[in-house]
């Protein structure tokens, strides 16, 4: 709870020195010149509003607001103050804590308006104004300012305010006419509202910090109950805890670093508690600090290497610690019980998963899991392990808890997919029944014996180990942010993906029908989509789309990849037994295609060479570039899409790059390639619903790079049928449907181009743009490179898959001294 420091009330005597500035002013003016005339009265009630902004400091305004409140609070009560709001159509309802500062606030300085974005209730936090109202079920408004609306109209105060002895004062505030601003992060007081608790040695003396706190207006409290955090030194760790940390811990009270302190002060404004948040540190059994409160590069490690705690649907959440006692997930009449659920809520600063389970142990024990908090270690989730006494029991408090959290009942949701949305509940991530490919793919150690093991040539093996390990999946998700290890994220039902991919359609929809004249509330239908997103693809770290390079990037992207990784979890399935029995050639014929490795000295091998040395650019990622080198080239025939005597009837063909991640690359030699899944005015989606590759390496590079520490990636060359027409355009059309209707190639004119002089044509008539790349005349295009689309699946056909390997270039490596390598650095 937040105390408001303001509402305290006033010492006994105190009224005798409650005096306006103006009344301040006009007596010391008066003792200075006695014998000069006071201004009419007239003219001093016309111009005292109007000027009292003018005449005010901002020290004298926060002064003149505080002995408001001061006053206020010794003669009104706070039924009085309810009956106040509620003479102006305020809101009054909420604890005596927020309806005093909230009557107070609105009785100096004016009415507030709704919200101007989504017409919601507007209420200061202790820092700034913020918005209670929501943009649609999913979300809630984010809306925050300093100077918020307010009526232009006098406050309306009840009859008995006349007989008050603070009526001349309120009277004095009442006319909205030259009102004060409020300040409400005024650079000298980020604390203000504010109750602090110390505790433990910091690395100044308390007295010391209970002054700056006072200075820049907060409290100290020597008690934890109802503060806003608990201030420890960074040492605290170490010593386990004092007894304030720990019954912060229990009420949930933040406890952070003595840096805020420093920071807010030197910053002027109140720093995120969850940055400085040390009670993960403190938390029991060793656990990790939760994820969205490390360094990225730390959260990173963290999840490459993190336990999958659910494989699936039937997967015993390892934290229960019930898979050990041979527990099973509850089955009864075709429902599996086990739910997971999101929440990602920008305006409430939630951003939550729960996961609740019904577990069988032997001897017909069943138990209750239930998890709710953020991914990782957060010592505030709530988790808990019970043994019920029978399964109806079991059966009806799961359904109960899954009613509370989602405002849904739990049967139809999990017998017919019928779920509404309700505002500020939990949804469903709807699990399928399989195996996540972080769990089921092969891990590091299984990695050499099932090559070793496997009847395949040597070269596709090792390339089956890689496309059925876990680490390019992890890696995919990691970089995605939607690696929760709690959440099988690749293990989604059809019906799932589908809802992410409505979601995101009906989004670029409204973005293509929003015209200029409502292009005034912009953020609100950016952030109710990204509330939304998350919450269907729950991430650590969320945040609000911007633009559609974000939505391309973050949404579209992520989307077609969590699509991909999911359709390779089905074909990996469970590889974490025994390799022996040659689980890779296993899963190359559940691929029903053709992959064989090219000899070096072949023409085609040296064809695809020539190709990348001369369409190829570094990548450059920071400060460093990346060069490439060729390290396998493999040919492939897929079996669900087009044959290569079917594409070679067809009229311009034209050998193509074409970029994926690693992760994708499953499905594509499974089920062929799939069209964007959206349109939006940036490279790769600019051509609607189509299939995009380029001709040169430098552009499907961009999406075969993954990180430095995994520098292997591949390249696909397909074959492409343009068709008998060519439509070239060197901007973004504004029309994508007629051309997706045309099914007629597309060729975007790029600002770099290949030469044209040097390419050739290869066999059965297959045209190979190879050349040096070169400026084009389209400087203005907004595409690098020359992209082309193909509508129709059956007129594009995966033929070569180039195995490459990222090379940092003109990096200069110290050399160190063996011996001195433990040396400290000076």
């Amino acid at each position: 709870m937040k105390v408001d420091t303001r509402s305290q009330n006033h010492p006994p005597g105190d009224e005798e020195k409650i005096m306006t500035r103006k009344q301040k002013a006009e007596k010391q003016e008066h003792e200075q010149s006695p014998n000069k005339k006071p201004k009419s009265e007239d003219n001093n009630n016309n111009n005292n509003n109007g000027n009292k902004s003018n005449n005010k400091s901002l020290t004298d305004i926060v002064a003149e607001f505080d002995n408001f409140c001061k006053t206020t609070s010794q003669h009104l009560s706070i039924k009085q103050m309810r009956e106040i709001l509620e003479a102006n159509n305020a809101n009054s309802s909420g604890s005596d804590d927020a309806v005093v500062p909230r009557c107070q606030d609105m009785m100096f300085y004016g009415v507030l308006k709704e919200c101007p974005i989504c017409g919601g209730t507007l209420h200061h936090d202790g820092h700034n104004y913020i918005c209670e109202g929501s943009y649609s079920e999913w979300s809630t408004c984010t809306y925050s300012t300093n100077d918020p609306p307010r009526i232009e109209e006098p406050i309306k105060y009840p009859d008995f305010v006349q007989d008050s002895p603070i009526s001349d004062l309120l009277m004095e505030h009442r006319d909205p006419k030259g009102k004060l601003k409020r300040d409400i992060q005024s650079k000298d007081k980020p604390f203000a509202g504010m109750i602090i608790s110390l505790s433990g040695r910091l690395s100044r003396t308390h007295q010391y910090w209970k002054t700056k706190i006072e200075k820049h207006g907060g409290k100290v409290a020597n008690h934890v109950i109802g503060v806003t955090c608990v201030v420890v030194s960074s040492s605290e760790r170490d010593r386990g805890g004092s007894s304030k940390v720990a019954e912060a811990l229990e009420r949930g009270i933040a406890v952070v670093r003595e840096a805020w302190l420093n920071d807010s002060i030197e910053k002027d404004e109140p720093q995120p508690l969850d940055a400085y948040d040390v009670v993960s540190d403190l938390a029991v059994d060793g656990k990790e600090i939760q994820w969205d409160m490390q360094d990225r590069s730390q959260e990173a490690l963290e999840s490459l290497n993190a336990e999958i705690k659910m494989y699936g649907k039937r997967g015993v959440h390892k934290d229960s610690r019930l898979d050990k006692d041979g527990g099973v997930i509850f089955e009864k009449d075709g429902i599996i019980y086990n739910c997971a659920l999101s929440v990602s809520d920008r305006g409430r600063r939630i951003n939550e998963i729960c996961v609740m389970q019904l577990i069988m142990v032997p001897e017909n024990r069943i138990h209750l899991y239930y998890r709710r908090g953020k991914v990782g270690a957060d010592p505030r989730a709530d988790e808990r392990v019970e043994e019920k006494k029978n399964v109806d029991e079991a059966i009806k408090e799961f359904a109960e808890i899954f009613e509370e959290l989602t405002g849904n009942e739990f049967e139809p949701w999990e017998r017919e997919k019928k779920i509404q949305k309700k505002p500020r509940k939990f949804y469903p991530i709807d699990i399928d029944d399989g195996y996540d490919v972080r769990y089921g793919g092969l891990g590091l150690r299984q990695l050499g014996a099932a090559a070793a093991h496997c009847k395949l040539d040597p070269f596709v093996a090792n390339f089956m180990k890689v496309l059925c390990g876990q680490e390019i999946y992890r890696y995919a998700l990691m970089e995605m942010g939607i690696d929760a290890p709690d959440l099988p994220v690749a293990m989604l039902t059809d019906f799932h993906i589908k809802k992410c991919e409505e979601t995101l359609l009906e989004f670029v929809e409204k973005l293509f029908k929003t015209i200029e004249g409502e292009e005034d509330k912009p953020s609100a239908v950016w952030s109710d989509f990204s509330q939304r997103w998350f919450t269907l693809l729950h991430s650590t770290r969320p945040f609000i789309f911007r633009d559609h390079q974000d939505l391309a990037d973050h949404g579209a992207s992520v989307l077609e990849t969590v699509r991909d990784i999911n359709v390779a979890s089905r074909i990996i399935e469970d590889m974490s037994g025994s390799t022996i029995d040659d689980p890779l050639f296993d899963r190359y014929k559940k691929l029903g295609c053709s992959i064989s490795p090219l000899e070096k000295e072949s023409d085609d091998y040296n064809m695809i060479l020539k190709y990348v040395e001369k369409t190829y650019e570094p990548v450059k990622v920071g400060e460093i570039s990346y060069g490439i080198s060729v390290e396998n080239v493999f040919q492939v025939e897929v079996g669900a899409g087009p044959s290569y005597d079917d594409i070679k009837k067809l009229p311009n063909k034209v050998l193509l790059w074409c970029g994926t991640r690693s992760s994708n690359l499953l499905r594509h030699l499974h089920k062929g390639f799939l069209p964007a899944v959206c349109t939006l005015p940036v490279s790769g989606y600019m051509f609607g619903r189509a299939i995009v590759c380029s001709d040169a390496a430098a552009e499907a590079a961009r999406y075969g790079y993954t990180a430095v520490d995994r520098p292997e990636g591949f390249l696909v060359l397909a074959v492409a049928s343009l068709g008998k027409e060519i439509t070239e355009i060197t901007s973004v059309p504004e029309d994508t449907e007629s051309l997706e209707k045309k099914k007629a190639g597309v060729k975007g004119l790029g600002r770099k181009k290949t030469n044209e002089k040097e390419h050739f044509v290869w066999k059965d008539d297959i045209m190979v743009p190879c050349g040096s790349l070169v400026e084009s005349e389209y400087k203005d295009s907004p595409l690098e490179y020359n992209e082309y689309a193909v509508y129709d699946p059956k007129q594009v056909m995966i033929r070569f898959l180039v195995g490459v390997k990222f090379e940092e270039q003109d990096v200069v490596y110290e050399e160190v001294d063996p011996a001195d390598a433990d040396a400290p650095v000076e």
